[in-house]
């Protein structure tokens, strides 16, 4: 697919110089730190040593006191607990991260037996707090249930559990409807009215700042709370929030424990995924242990990673983590027998051919990865889009959406021919009547003609700089490593080299041949040669031979091979010259 380069601007020149000297690095590298608004030498401090200390006052919430009082009052009243998630990683980390802080931690679990925990089943009760879920605790005799991920549109469903005799405490991170639930407490920085100064907490994040509090008010040491970062962690990685702010202190000291110290769930889940034994990052997480979560929620049951995520012995951890390694294993084989039928119905498709949205509808496609599909359709046809199927007698399924295209607000703009819907900008999942698919396609497709350009139907590759291949060395890249951990506002550097050549080494590799590898080097300096692997780019190689020179975008990596550890360039475009 055809890319645009985009180079971001330059830091601003009197603090990139002001950096460069106070932290004697690189011109280069102290642009990068300028372009994420770090201004001096303190603010370079915070961003390269996150510290725990520097966490906001939980307090700071909108309704944390009442949240407090109402959790104290039900311990000293032996009120029965129960702890209520969303089904996805987030969910079922936030859920995992309470239940085992007051079975675990509080008064070393002398209060365990008044808590429980409650996962809805995707496809049962789908998404948020159910029915199902509030009968489940009327009649296990639970009078306050604590809503992890969700539960900021459930007025209804909060109404109906107060007929039962049940509060609820909403600790949720998502866009809250015009009217809050009448629960006792709304644990939302989303709120209009929330006066927490960081906003982009995950939902398990936020249930953190709940038992932040918890502790604060109850003078508990507070190490133990940080001994489940690593839940948070995952939690936030996993669910693509800004790694930003409090954010970045989580995942860093949450990263930290998962390499070293995690909880027996995850550390099963490390050993089968094969990343044991190194210090792990944002995209282990991403790629590796967040799926096979999530894996449980989408083919299975959520509970079933709780069960995971709080198991107190090795051999259950294990026993569970196969359990959903092979339901992973499933999910994969779904995942690319489905992406294969949507491609074929796209490509069949003449309508699509023109079109600034894909909405795509087979009612036999299984539910628990159609939001996986669709990401998938967008890395060959970059539009939003809509992959639905059916379930439970509607038409439902996720969304997601490219730069610049709000899709929460477009399917907002949509909601009369929708049952339900939620979620934000870049990702939303709906639900319909199957009757209603083909005007809802319609529907979106002229929204989406009268809010896109078709310059908005290439994508971009948002360049941090410009850099010369001579400026690689071991001391940048030990800075670059620094700026760790990446994601959302805060991605791995992307550079470009321009008036590259290549080696004599250029070639296809991979089982298939579609991979270059190459050693790079500026025309006229062959001192500046680096070695790159460029994936799936090896429909390049003829024009690359051809031009002879190249401008190359690319990131700076270590390549490991049998002990020897260099740097090497990933590659992640070409522009023949």
């Amino acid at each position: 697919m055809q890319k645009n380069w985009y180079i971001k601007p330059a830091g601003n020149a009197a603090i990139v110089k002001h950096l460069s000297e106070a932290l004697n690095i690189s011109t280069s590298l102290a642009n990068l730190l300028s372009q994420r608004g770090v201004r001096n030498y303190e603010e370079a401090r915070a961003f390269f040593r996150p510290s725990l200390d520097d966490l906001i006052d939980p307090f700071l919430m909108k309704d944390m006191d009442k949240a407090i009082e109402r959790i104290e009052r039900a311990l000293q009243n032996n009120e029965k607990i129960l702890i209520y998630g969303d089904y996805d990683v987030d969910g079922t980390t936030a859920v995992a991260l309470v239940y085992s802080f007051f079975t675990k931690k509080y008064h070393g679990g002398r209060c365990s037996h008044f808590f429980g925990y409650y996962i809805p089943d995707r496809y049962a009760e789908g998404y948020g707090i159910s029915y199902k879920g509030i009968d489940y605790a009327a009649a296990g005799n639970y009078t306050l249930m604590v809503a992890l991920d969700c539960g900021i549109k459930s007025n209804e469903k909060i109404l109906y559990a107060s007929e039962k005799g049940i509060d609820f405490i909403i600790c949720d991170h998502h866009l809250p409807g015009e009217t809050l639930p009448e629960a006792i407490a709304v644990l939302d920085p989303e709120r209009n009215d929330c006066p927490y100064p960081y906003k982009f907490l995950s939902g398990c994040a936020v249930g953190f700042k709940l038992l932040q509090a918890f502790a604060i008010h109850n003078n508990m040491i507070v190490d133990d709370l940080y001994d489940l970062l690593d839940l948070v962690a995952v939690s936030i990685c996993s669910d693509i929030v800004p790694i930003t702010g409090e954010n970045r202190i989580l995942v860093y000291h949450g990263l930290q424990r998962l390499s070293k110290e995690p909880s027996l769930g995850l550390r099963a889940i490390i050993k089968i995924a094969n990343i044991e034994g190194k210090a792990l990052r944002v995209e282990d997480v991403v790629f590796r242990i967040g799926p096979r979560i999530n894996a449980a929620g989408r083919i299975g049951n959520g509970t079933t990673a709780v069960d995971l995520l709080t198991a107190s012995t090795c051999e259950a951890a294990f026993e569970i983590a196969a359990r959903i390694n092979i339901l992973n294993n499933e999910r994969k084989d779904l995942d690319k027998n489905i992406t294969e039928e949507a491609i074929q119905m796209i490509t069949a498709d003449p309508l699509y051919a023109n079109s600034r949205s894909t909405v795509v509808y087979n009612e036999n496609w299984h539910k628990g990865v159609v939001g996986i599909v669709a990401s998938r359709l967008i890395e060959n046809w970059y539009k939003p889009t809509i992959v639905l199927t059916r379930s439970n007698g509607f038409a439902c399924g996720s969304a997601r959406s490219i730069a610049g295209f709000d899709l929460y607000k477009t399917i907002e703009e949509c909601s009369c021919l929708l049952e339900t819907y939620g979620g934000h900008k870049h990702a939303a999942g709906l639900t319909l009547k199957a009757e209603n698919v083909p005007a809802f396609r319609e529907m979106f497709e002229a929204k989406a003609l009268a809010s896109t350009t078709p310059e908005m139907m290439v994508p971009t590759l948002e360049i941090d700089a410009e850099l010369s291949l001579s400026d690689i060395n071991p001391k940048f890249f030990r800075v670059l490593k620094q700026f760790e951990p990446f994601g959302p506002e805060n991605m791995t550097p992307v550079f470009c080299s321009l008036g590259t050549t290549d080696m004599n080494s250029l070639k296809k590799v991979g089982s298939t041949q579609e991979h270059l590898k190459l050693n790079a080097y500026k025309v006229g300096d062959t001192k500046s040669n680096i070695s790159g692997i460029a994936f799936g780019l090896a429909h390049y190689y003829d024009s690359l031979k051809e031009s002879g020179k190249f401008d190359i975008c690319y990131t700076i990596e270590e390549n490991d091979f049998m002990g020897n550890i260099n740097l090497q360039l990933m590659v992640r475009d070409f522009r023949p010259i």
